[in-house]
């Protein structure tokens, strides 16, 4: 299986985030994706490669051009207010009651008005970054759509929290929807995203809740008790053309593989009724039992089982990395379920 990495992510390095009252460097950091791109190397998992450069266009087949436009230009927006602040981060959000369809002018509006919460912020380096975490996904789905039976998207920044006009979650870009309609662009009719994480992915399941040619099955930590929290219960099943394409499996906290494994299999089990042509997984492994800021209970062996029960699904994969902040370990499950996928 071969691997899409780009250095470029490291730009974005040294932004922060708010938890528990405070603001805290951010959990999501340049580490994560170099303890894969190790751990790949060390397991001999295939050969890695550069992304190739692509359109922002195909950002915007599932992004408001507004929003994409924004992300562009919010750093230098930031620095021509003259504002000495090394992170640029929103304060004001529009909530209920307040306008949602007229963007404001002002840097420290857009990046309200494009927010659903704090931490997606901007450093120097983030949009390049952003870009190069695109193009990443975009080029590995390329390897799908070209013959290859699996390709593995080192991305980063995540994505999946990313709807078609709003930023959070450490997520600017939704990479793996963005996949998605790439394949279907090409050639595909349909196309299943299963996403893994632990944190529901909300973005995903906005862009595509009223189509009925892209799945979204997600599982996840229950919304009525964890983050995002105001999306992912079991009754939001899609709405008009998408209804009963979206499906939701939010699990208590400390669930632990047992019960997690069943709900993968009821998803499993919902893609091969739908029959997509290939299957994009988002890959969070922040169900990991030393995960700091999330509360399951999976283990490392758990991952290649993952892997191997994906792979029975038989079709074109292509695996976009999401969420996992315990470092150290993260190279070991992000691969072990590539490596469980391949051992099928």
């Amino acid at each position: 299986m071969k691997t899409v990495y780009s250095p470029r992510h490291k730009g974005h390095s040294g932004h922060t985030e708010l938890a528990e009252g405070g603001v805290v460097p951010g959990f999501e950091k340049p580490e994560r994706a170099e303890f894969i791109r190790a751990r790949v190397k060390e397991a001999g998992l295939g050969e890695i490669v550069a992304p190739a450069s692509h359109d922002l266009a195909r950002a915007r087949r599932v992004h408001d051009a507004g929003y994409i436009d924004f992300l562009g230009r919010a750093w230098d927006m930031w620095q021509a207010e003259g504002r000495k602040a090394p992170v640029a981060m929103p304060f004001v959000f529009p909530a209920r009651g307040m306008r949602r369809d007229v963007p404001p002018t002002h840097v420290d509006g857009l990046l309200g008005f494009y927010s659903f919460d704090a931490g997606a912020n901007f450093v120097a380096g983030t949009w390049d970054a952003v870009r190069s975490s695109f193009d990443t996904a975009l080029t590995a789905a390329s390897l799908v759509q070209n013959g290859e039976r699996a390709a593995f998207a080192l991305c980063r920044p995540p994505g999946h929290h990313a709807g078609s006009r709003t930023m959070g979650g450490y997520c600017y870009i939704n990479n793996a929807a963005a996949a998605a309609q790439m394949l279907l662009d090409e050639g595909a009719s349909r196309v299943s995203i299963l996403d893994i994480d632990y944190h529901h992915g909300n973005g995903t399941q906005e862009i595509f809740y009223s189509r009925a040619d892209v799945q979204v099955v997600n599982l996840h930590a229950d919304p009525v008790q964890e983050y995002p929290y105001f999306l992912g219960h079991a009754d939001e099943e899609g709405a008009g053309a998408g209804e009963g394409f979206n499906h939701n499996y939010p699990l208590p906290l400390g669930t632990e593989w047992a019960r997690w494994c069943e709900a993968l299999e009821e998803g499993r089990g919902k893609i091969a009724a739908f029959a997509p042509d290939a299957l994009v997984v988002s890959l969070g492994v922040d169900t990991f039992e030393g995960d700091p800021i999330s509360q399951f209970r999976l283990k490392r062996e758990h991952y290649p089982q993952i892997g191997n029960r994906i792979a029975r699904l038989n079709l074109p994969t292509l695996f976009v990395m999401e969420g996992g902040y315990a470092v150290d370990a993260i190279g070991f499950n992000a691969v072990g379920v590539l490596e469980g996928f391949e051992g099928a």
